[in-house]
C-alpha cells in the first residue's frame, strides 16, 4: 500500500496575489489581506483601527475603487466608506454591526497545461492514499479526478475524495483521494482547536479515519501549517503559529495512541525544516518517524521538497507500527520546474518547458507500505 502526501497549489483557480505580486512583495499583499479582514470583525472601530483601515485599503489598490489587480471589498450589506470628489476617504462605519462585507483575493485559472502535469504527477505517484494540500473544494477534487487525470495517458480516477471547509479563505484546504479497498469510516476536523492564543490550525489537521477487510485502521492526519510567507506583526515568519500547530497536532497524535489506534500517519506540508524550533513538538518529541530515514528512501537527487532549494517542508510521518511496515519511499519532482542553470538538476517532464507550466512547485512524497 502506497500513502503520499502532494500540495498541488490548487487545481483549477488560484488566488493572483499567490503569484503575483503587488507593488510590495506576494507577502505584503496576503499579510494586508488578512489583517484588513481581521479589522472589519472587531466591534468598535476606534480612529487607530480606522486609520490602519484606510492604509491598507491604499496597500491593496481599493482606496479609490472597490476591485484592484489582485483584491475586491464585496460590501453586501450597509455602509463601510465614504469616497468624495475631492480624492478623500473616510471609514464611516463604527463597527461589524454596520455593515457587511470583506476583502476577497481574485483568482486566475490554472494553466492547463499546468493542470495536466498535476495529474501526471497523482498518476505517476500512483498512491492509494492520497493527502491534497491546497485543494479548492470537494466538488473540484472530484471533477479534477474524474476528467483531468482520467484524461492523461494511464490516468486513473479516484472512486474516493473528501474535502473538509478549513480555515483558510483562500480556497486552499486539505483532502484526501484514496482507493475503494479502504473504506471511510470517520472524519473530525479540528478547525475549532484552540488554545490560550486562540484557533490552531490555519487549515485543518483533518483526521480521516480508514478501514479495509484484513487489514489494521489506518488513521490519517492531514495538515498544512503556518506558511512562511507572510504572518501577524511579531510573528513574521509564523514560527509561534507553526509552534503551537506542531504542539496540537503531537497531542492528537498521542491522545489516537492512548485510544488503541497505532496505525498512524501525519502528512502534508509542515511548511518547515525538519530541525527547525517549530515542528520540535511533532518530530523530536513524538515517536512518529519521517519515512524519509528509511534506508531505501529515494530522494531523487536532493534532499529538498520544495522548489529548486534543499528546504524539506512535505512530510509522511509514520507511528512505529506502520513504519516497521515501510518497504520505501521517496520524493516524486518531475512535475516541480527548474531552468536551465539548476545545479544538480532533476528529470522533469519532457512538456515541462517553462515555469508557468509546473504542476506545483513541491514535489509530493511518498511511502511504501507493506501491509
Amino acid at each position: 500500500m502506497r500513502i503520499a502526501t502532494y500540495n498541488v497549489e490548487n487545481l483549477f483557480a488560484r488566488a493572483k496575489a499567490m503569484k503575483s505580486p503587488m507593488g510590495g512583495s506576494t507577502a505584503d499583499t496576503l499579510a494586508a489581506h488578512a489583517e484588513i479582514n481581521t479589522l472589519f470583525n472587531r466591534p468598535t472601530y476606534d480612529d487607530a483601527t480606522k486609520t490602519r483601515m484606510l492604509e491598507l485599503l491604499e496597500q491593496l489598490g481599493l482606496l479609490t475603487s472597490d476591485t484592484a489587480d489582485l483584491v475586491i471589498l464585496r460590501k453586501v450589506r450597509g455602509k463601510l466608506l465614504t469616497r468624495r470628489r475631492n480624492g478623500t476617504v473616510e471609514i464611516v462605519a463604527s463597527g461589524r454591526a454596520d455593515w457587511i462585507g470583506f476583502v476577497e483575493l481574485r483568482t486566475e485559472a490554472v494553466d492547463d497545461l499546468a493542470m495536466q502535469h498535476t495529474a501526471m504527477v497523482i498518476r505517476d505517484i500512483d498512491a492509494d492514499i492520497l493527502g491534497v494540500i491546497e485543494a479548492e473544494s470537494r466538488p473540484t477534487l472530484q471533477k479534477f479526478s474524474a476528467a483531468v487525470l482520467d484524461a492523461v495517458p494511464g490516468g486513473q480516477p479516484y472512486e474516493r475524495s473528501m474535502v473538509v471547509e478549513g480555515n483558510d479563505d483562500r480556497g486552499i484546504d486539505v483532502g484526501l483521494l484514496w482507493r475503494p479497498t479502504y473504506q471511510l469510516q470517520h472524519i473530525h476536523t479540528h478547525v475549532f482547536d484552540a488554545d490560550d492564543k486562540g484557533v490552531i490550525f490555519s487549515r485543518d489537521c483533518c483526521e480521516y479515519h480508514l478501514a479495509a477487510p484484513g487489514k489494521p485502521r489506518l488513521v490519517v492526519l492531514v495538515n498544512h501549517f503556518k506558511s512562511k510567507g507572510y504572518s501577524s506583526p511579531g510573528d513574521r515568519l509564523g514560527n509561534t503559529k507553526r509552534s503551537r500547530q506542531s504542539t496540537q497536532v503531537a497531542k492528537i497524535y498521542h491522545s489516537l495512541v492512548d485510544q488503541g489506534f497505532e496505525h498512524v500517519a501525519v502528512v502534508g506540508d509542515l511548511n518547515d525544516l525538519p530541525d527547525s524550533e517549530s515542528l520540535k513538538p511533532l518530530i523530536a518529541k513524538t515517536d512518529l518517524r519521517d519515512i524519509s530515514e528509511h534506508e531505501t528512501f529515494d530522494w531523487q537527487g536532493r534532499e529538498g521538497t520544495y522548489g529548486s532549494t534543499n528546504d524539506k517542508i512535505d512530510y509522511v510521518l509514520l507511528s512505529p507500527a506502520l513504519f516497521e511496515r515501510a518497504t520505501g519511499g521517496g520524493v516524486f519532482r518531475k512535475g516541480v520546474w527548474r531552468g536551465p542553470r539548476t545545479r544538480n538538476p532533476w528529470e522533469i517532464y519532457d512538456s515541462l518547458t517553462a515555469d508557468v507550466h509546473q504542476a506545483s512547485d513541491h514535489a509530493a512524497v511518498w511511502a511504501e507500505l507493506d501491509i
